[in-house]
């Protein structure tokens, strides 16, 4: 299984302080932000690496991330030349998936306490389909909200202002190879993005969408009170 971050986006939220820098690239706790996603893919056994990010930053992230060595992995690059979404971003990892290969996919700015290691190794033992990860959380009409049967997700609603149940799709996800052919069927949102819910909403469709719960602590540090949030939660872990 490949591991692929991706770590581009505008960062409009946490303007001015990405007017200067990416923000996978601001400290969190003791380390920037980009440090925990490799940590993450390291800990659940994937040793193979993409990066995706814009041109904004990019030699910081190779003078600070390197080869990948001092996480036991080998990380490679690509450059995200202008922002179109999620898919967008994700459709330039594949040329680096061999045709028989899974792939486990963060968003940089997700910060989570979960071991993803079980998830993954179920994962690669499946046929095909797509798995993501839920948090119940007390204001799911923020975020994609799934309709679940069973262990399965019916499909995922995007920000529904009547929410069908108190759970979040976090910016962690597991595809088979299939999904490079799913994202060329896209068509951009109303924002002209390629979106990753609808991506996610093609497995839903064909009754291949699997989830698992986090029960440790989460957060998309796209703001200045979560990236000020879990900067604390992650240094009072890094104490113990």
């Amino acid at each position: 299984m490949k591991g692929v971050i991706l770590a581009g986006g505008t960062g409009t939220r946490l303007r001015p302080l990405t007017n200067i820098i990416n923000k996978h690239l601001l400290p969190v706790g003791k380390y920037p932000m980009i440090h925990y996603a490799i940590e993450k893919m390291a800990e659940a056994g994937i040793k193979e690496l993409l990066l995706v990010t814009g041109k904004h930053s990019a030699g910081l992230y190779t003078e600070y991330v390197g080869s990948g060595r001092e996480w036991g992995v080998e990380v490679s690059y690509k450059i995200q030349e202008e922002a179109g979404g999620i898919a967008q971003a994700l459709a330039l990892a594949e040329e680096f998936v061999r045709p028989d290969e899974k792939l486990l996919v963060i968003l940089g700015d997700n910060l989570f306490e979960d071991s993803l290691q079980e998830a993954v190794v179920e994962f690669s033992e499946m046929n095909s389909g797509a798995h993501v990860f839920l948090k119940h959380v007390m204001d799911p009409h923020r975020y994609g909200v799934p309709v679940l049967k069973g262990n399965r997700i019916e499909r995922i609603i995007e920000k529904p202002k009547v929410p069908p149940s108190d759970y979040a799709v976090t910016g962690i996800y597991l595809y088979d190879n299939r999904v490079f052919d799913m994202i060329r069927t896209l068509q951009p949102s109303e924002r002209g993005e390629l979106e990753i819910t609808d991506v996610n909403n093609v497995y839903a469709e064909q009754g291949l969408l699997t989830y698992s719960m986090f029960t440790g602590w989460w957060m998309d540090a796209g703001t200045h009170q979560a990236l000020a949030e879990a900067g604390a939660k992650l240094l009072e872990s890094e104490k113990l």
